[in-house]
């Protein structure tokens, strides 16, 4: 019984030790300048969102360049005044820029020999470069009288050198508008004969006649000389160009 006794006394005193020590190690711990372990796991950091700005940059300017007569260039107003202008300065919406080259000559055609001897062809050879994106032929009424097939190969030969100088470009051409419901025959074959060469050269041709630009309204929209646009007049011609040039540009 003594030692029995004696073994149960000295496990007691083992334990009682291993409880102390137990209880004693946050102590010391602190004493020792070493605060208690209460580690928590590590947060997973929330990544930061990336934020785009492909959204806020605008797109770059469209390369742009009209070829015309006296109804690109102002005349009846002012050259501030002339659609190409009011288009490249007031897009509508902002819905892109437009980096326009007006090349518009008065008095010039296809054929007909305006200022300085401009035709069509001479303003594209002088405007049209690689980087053009789009080239809009506008008119002309200056061709009227003019033989069909001459007129026809002079439309066609303007339209390859655009593309040769712009092979990526788009080429709009635009007829010849009327003023009057009833059209002169001269002005309907010079429509003709622009559709069937752009036709034939794959560009757009948009025909004023049939759509009836100005038709009904000349009195307010084409000035004093029954020729030109008035200002109300390269307004109307800027909403309506403006429109097809958006329609056309390449992505």
């Amino acid at each position: 019984m003594r030692r029995y006794a004696r073994s149960l006394l000295v496990l007691t005193g083992v334990a009682a030790l291993s409880v102390g020590a137990a209880a004693a190690a946050p102590v010391a711990s602190q004493l020792l300048g070493h605060p208690p372990d209460s580690r928590q796991p590590t947060p997973t950091p929330t990544p930061t969102p990336t934020v785009s700005v492909s959204s806020t940059v605008p797109p770059p300017a469209a390369r742009i360049v009209v070829i015309g007569d006296s109804l690109s260039t102002g005349l009846g107003t002012s050259p501030d005044m002339a659609w190409p202008n009011l288009v490249r300065n007031g897009t509508s919406g902002g819905k892109r820029p437009l980096a326009i080259v007006d090349a518009a000559v008065n008095g010039s055609g296809y054929v007909s020999q305006g200022d300085g001897g401009s035709t069509f062809l001479s303003q594209v050879d002088g405007s049209v470069q690689k980087t053009t994106q789009m080239v809009l032929v506008f008119g002309s009424e200056n061709d009227m009288g003019t033989d069909g097939s001459v007129l026809k190969e002079a439309v066609s030969k303007t339209l390859a050198e655009i593309s040769a100088k712009a092979p990526d470009a788009k080429i709009v051409v635009v007829g010849p508008p009327s003023y009057t419901n009833a059209p002169e025959p001269a002005r309907l074959q010079v429509r003709d004969e622009d559709r069937a060469a752009a036709t034939e050269a794959g560009a757009v041709f948009v025909d004023p006649i049939q759509e009836q630009w100005i038709m009904g309204h000349a009195e307010e929209l084409i000035g004093p000389d029954g020729d030109h646009p008035s200002a109300d007049g390269q307004h109307y011609l800027q909403e309506t160009m403006e429109k097809i040039i958006l329609a056309n540009l390449p992505e």
